[in-house]
């Protein structure tokens, strides 16, 4: 038996062949259509020398095509690596080089591609895999800014997109509202996914705007965002309990959202948006119910064949105890590339410690603090500190520097940089600025630097984050 997720999308759209998949603008594709793209671009990628087990990196713009490009990859066994879009040249050096590609592409092949897309002969077959065969690698970074491939099985996927099909009720008829990037889990393998399954039409925005948003919500019937989608829509007076009247669920993730934003939200639509819990390395791995409470403040309880767990001190906590979410199932991805003492050391023994710190209370129900390291989600996107803090230490004025999110009501948290000036003279922001653009995409930039003395430490010399995070140096 073909164990090759793409083969489970398409069985399950095979009732359906006709029916739209893809609408952006004024352009569509029917699944159909989109088997018959996908299998031409499988031509290009084995002519282009890509096998199965090789990698095929892409960084290019949401499009029909982007999705063709990685159903290809699917189709003939490769392991699907995309990049986020604002990614610099140095940044992507990085990634081209560890993850060793048969095959890159980007903005700038990708019309000889196309055009060798349009005019191949489609290879219509479906590369048989195993379930513990390698279908994509999604890199994450850690606090040292040492980027990782999480390598996601054909089992990882397969097994969290059937799951969320079923619990968030996907039925004939439901269209899926997307405004989210395809470049990581939440928008390619969480929101697709289910949608292919379903063999649901998709609103394929090539971005979110509020205006599009609006314009296109009367013909949905599922949207997946992350809070700021929320609270940018509830700033503008067109959004409406009318405007949401074909809806059944709205679905939040990739940060924390706030009490009063799932109030406020309620209030306004008279939907209450179900907040889920994931990451990289285990595509989704909590949920709140689609029946029942959806608490604000919590994530819900583990996925259906999940556990999750939560360790203070080497001993798992009892229920309401704080201590570091680990989790065990089949979501769970098969290492880091080429990282194996680092794979162990996330690991404590058959649980995957995820680093985050929460706690799980009576009912079964997880609830986030926050997280074990100094990661900051910005906007849904993470942002790694060291990283910024290696750039800005080797700066002209620049004696040290630590990198903090503070709370933000429209992105989650800010990206903050407090610096100790090498001498009498600050160092002028724009130049800082220049510099970090140099090297790092625009979302990971500080949106404020503050000026001061020293940095805060503890006896042992470590610079105490929490009190930058809590303003106490400003």
């Amino acid at each position: 038996m073909n164990a090759n997720v793409f083969e489970l999308f398409r069985t399950h759209w095979s009732v359906a062949l006709d029916r739209q998949f893809l609408v952006t603008g004024d352009t569509s594709l029917t699944y159909s259509e989109m088997d018959h793209r996908s299998a031409q671009f499988a031509t290009v990628l084995r002519s282009r020398g890509v096998t199965p087990g090789e990698r095929v990196v892409v960084q290019i713009d949401k499009s029909i095509d982007n999705v063709a490009i990685y159903l290809a990859a699917l189709r003939v066994g490769a392991i699907y690596v995309p990049l986020n879009t604002s990614y610099t040249d140095a940044e992507v050096s990085f990634f081209v080089e560890d993850a060793t590609p048969a095959l890159f592409i980007n903005t700038d092949n990708l019309d000889e591609l196309t055009s060798e897309a349009n005019a191949a002969e489609p290879w219509m077959r479906v590369e048989p895999r195993l379930a513990d065969d390698l279908a994509a690698m999604v890199y994450t970074s850690g606090t040292t800014g040492r980027s990782k491939g999480a390598m996601l099985t054909h089992a990882n996927l397969t097994s969290n997109a059937l799951t969320l099909h079923a619990i968030w009720r996907f039925t004939p008829g439901d269209v899926l509202l997307h405004v989210l990037p395809i470049y990581h889990v939440h928008g390619l393998f969480v929101a697709l996914h289910t949608a292919m399954l379903n063999a649901s039409t998709v609103l394929f925005c090539s971005r979110f705007t509020i205006d599009e948003t609006i314009e296109l919500l009367p013909e949905a019937s599922v949207m997946m965002g992350v809070p700021t989608h929320y609270i940018r829509l509830l700033d503008d007076d067109r959004f409406t309990s009318e405007l949401c009247s074909n809806m059944r669920l709205f679905t939040s993730g990739s940060a924390p959202m706030t009490e009063q934003i799932h109030e406020a939200f309620t209030e306004r639509t008279g939907h209450q948006i179900l907040e889920r819990y994931g990451m990289s390395e285990c595509g989704m791995i909590t949920s709140n119910p689609y029946e029942g409470d959806r608490v604000p403040g919590t994530v819900g309880f583990p996925l259906p064949g999940v556990r999750i767990r939560v360790v203070a001190d080497g001993t798992p906590c009892a229920p309401g105890d704080v201590g570091v979410v680990q989790v065990q199932g089949p979501n769970v991805f098969a290492g880091y590339w080429r990282l194996p003492e680092k794979t162990e050391q996330e690991h404590d023994g058959d649980w995957f410690i995820t680093g985050d710190v929460g706690a799980i209370d009576e009912e079964g129900r997880l609830a986030l603090e926050g997280r074990s390291g100094d990661m900051i989600i910005s906007g849904g996107l993470n942002v790694y500190p060291k990283e910024i803090e290696l750039i800005l230490d080797t700066c002209d004025g620049v004696l040290e520097s630590a990198v903090v999110g503070h709370p933000d009501d429209d992105f989650g948290e800010r990206v903050v940089a407090y610096i100790v000036p090498s001498g009498s003279d600050e160092p002028s922001i724009d130049e800082l600025t220049a510099t970090l653009r140099e090297s790092l995409a625009s979302f990971k930039l500080p949106k404020s630097v503050h000026f001061i003395p020293e940095l805060p430490r503890n006896s042992m010399g470590k610079v105490q984050k929490v009190a930058l995070r809590q303003g106490k140096s400003e």
